[in-house]
C-alpha cells in the first residue's frame, strides 16, 4: 500500500512538472463565429476524467487497483441571434473493465445524449425552453457542473433523482430561468421516466417502490415539478447555462443562500394492506455557498453546506449489491471546504479540501457517513488538474478507497 501511495504522489508531482510550464491560457475554448460581432456562433467544449482507484476493502478474487474513464463528454451550444439558443451534450460515463465490450457495442460503451434543449430568451434576464434539460431543483449540487467540481466528484446523494424520475439527472420537459435583481431562479415541469431504476414489484415489498408512473399510469404519476432559487449577496454568478460552478479558485467573491424542491405526485407506490396506493415524492433543501480570494496573494477559500429532506415514500431504500443505500427516505447533511494556497496563478496551485456527509434513513437506525480528504493540483485552473482523494464510507461496516484523477477540458 505504501508503494502505491508513493507511486500516486510521484505521478502527481511528475505531471505537475511536465505540464505546469508553457500551458496555454484558456480563452473560452473553440468558438466558431458566423458574423463579425460574434452574436452568431457555435461553441464546443470537450473534457475527460481518468481515474486510478485503489480499494482498501476489495472483495476476494478482485483487483485492489482499477482504472476508470469517469467521464468523456462533448458539449456544443449555438445561437443565430440573441433570442435563440440550442444546446447538445453527449458522452459516456464510468467506462471500466466491467463495462467495456469486445467490439465497443455494449451498453456501457455507448455514447448517449445528456442534454438537448432549445431555449428562447424573453428578455435579457428571463428565458424559457424545452427538451432534455438540466435545469433542476433541490440544491446547488443537484445542478453541479462536472467541469469544475472542487471535490473529486459530486456528493452522490445530492443527485437525488438520477434514474428514478429522470435520465441521468435530466428530465424531458419545459423550464423557465432568469433573475430578479440578486435573486436567480429556475423552475421546470417535466415528464417522469416510466422505467426507473426501481423495478421492484410493490406487491412483494414492505416499503414503497419508486414506480408510480409504471404501476399507476401517466395520468396519476406522469409529471414532476422542480425549482431552485438562490440569492447572490456579493458577485453575481452567470446563469447562462444551468451548470453550477464548484470552485472559482478566488476568481470571484461569491456568497449565495439557496433553497429548492422536487415534487413528484404519486411518484412511489406502497402496498397498504393489499391495496396499491400512490405516495408523493417530495425533496426539499436549503444550502449556502461561499467562494472568495483571501488577500491578493492568490489564496482563496471555497465552502459549501446543505441540508436536504428526502421523502421517497414509506421507508423506501434503494441500494446496490454492496447494501449501502443510494437513495432512501430520510435526511442528509453535507458540507465541504477547501483552501487554495497562495501562489502565482500562472503556475501550479494546490487546494487541499475536506468533505463530510451524514445520511439518516427512516428504515435504519444507523446513519451512512462519508468522509473525504483530498488535494487538487491546478496546472491550468480547472482546465488541467490532478486530484488525489481518500474516501471512507461507514454504514454498519467501513470501506475506504484512494483515487487519483487526471482531468483536462478544452
Amino acid at each position: 500500500m505504501k508503494k502505491l501511495l508513493f507511486l500516486m504522489c510521484g505521478i502527481m508531482l511528475t505531471a505537475q512538472l511536465a505540464f505546469s510550464q508553457g500551458s496555454p491560457d484558456y480563452t473560452g475554448g473553440l468558438k466558431v463565429k458566423f458574423d463579425e460581432d460574434g452574436k452568431k456562433y457555435l461553441r464546443i467544449i470537450s473534457w475527460a476524467q481518468v481515474q486510478g482507484v485503489y480499494n482498501f476493502d476489495a472483495p476476494a478474487n478482485t483487483n485492489d487497483l482499477s482504472f476508470n474513464l469517469r467521464r468523456a463528454r462533448v458539449l456544443m451550444f449555438a445561437q443565430i441571434n440573441s433570442k435563440f439558443l440550442i444546446l447538445t451534450h453527449f458522452g459516456l460515463n464510468s467506462l471500466n473493465s466491467n463495462t467495456l465490450s469486445p467490439t465497443g457495442t455494449g451498453a456501457g460503451s455507448q455514447l448517449f445524449f445528456h442534454d438537448v434543449w432549445a431555449q428562447y430568451n424573453l428578455s435579457k434576464n428571463h428565458s424559457v425552453g424545452a427538451g432534455l434539460h438540466y435545469f433542476n431543483g433541490i440544491s446547488r449540487l443537484n445542478n453541479q457542473s462536472t467541469l469544475n467540481m472542487m471535490t473529486l466528484d459530486n456528493n452522490r446523494q445530492s443527485w437525488a433523482t438520477i434514474g428514478l424520475s429522470d435520465q441521468f439527472a435530466r428530465h424531458i420537459g419545459i423550464f423557465a430561468k432568469g433573475k430578479l435583481g440578486k435573486l436567480q431562479y429556475r423552475v421546470a415541469i417535466n415528464d417522469a421516466i416510466t422505467n426507473s431504476l426501481d423495478g421492484r414489484d410493490p406487491n412483494a415489498e414492505a416499503s414503497a417502490v419508486y414506480g408510480g408512473k409504471r404501476v399507476l399510469g401517466s395520468a396519476d404519476a406522469g409529471k414532476a415539478y422542480a425549482g431552485y432559487f438562490d440569492y447572490h449577496f456579493l458577485d453575481q454568478e452567470s446563469n447562462f447555462l444551468p451548470y453550477k460552478v464548484g470552485s472559482y479558485l478566488g476568481g470571484k467573491e461569491v456568497f449565495n443562500i439557496g433553497a429548492g424542491f422536487f415534487l413528484h405526485p404519486n411518484g412511489s407506490v406502497y402496498n397498504d394492506g393489499g391495496n396499491l396506493v400512490g405516495e408523493d415524492v417530495s425533496i426539499f433543501a436549503i444550502d449556502a455557498f461561499y467562494d472568495a480570494p483571501l488577500g491578493g496573494d492568490g489564496s482563496a477559500i471555497t465552502a459549501y453546506a446543505v441540508y436536504q429532506n428526502n421523502d421517497y415514500g414509506t421507508n423506501l431504500i434503494i441500494a446496490p449489491a454492496s447494501g449501502v443505500p443510494t437513495y432512501g427516505t430520510g435526511n442528509m447533511l453535507y458540507g465541504h471546504v477547501g483552501y487554495v494556497f497562495a501562489g502565482d496563478k500562472t503556475k501550479t496551485r494546490y487546494q487541499p479540501y475536506v468533505s463530510f456527509s451524514s445520511n439518516s434513513y427512516d428504515a435504519f437506525s444507523d446513519n451512512q457517513n462519508v468522509f473525504g480528504l483530498g488535494i487538487n493540483a491546478y496546472m491550468s485552473g480547472h482546465n488541467s488538474k490532478l486530484t488525489l482523494e481518500y474516501k471512507n464510507q461507514d454504514f454498519g461496516t467501513s470501506t475506504s478507497s484512494l483515487t487519483l484523477q487526471a482531468m483536462i477540458y478544452l
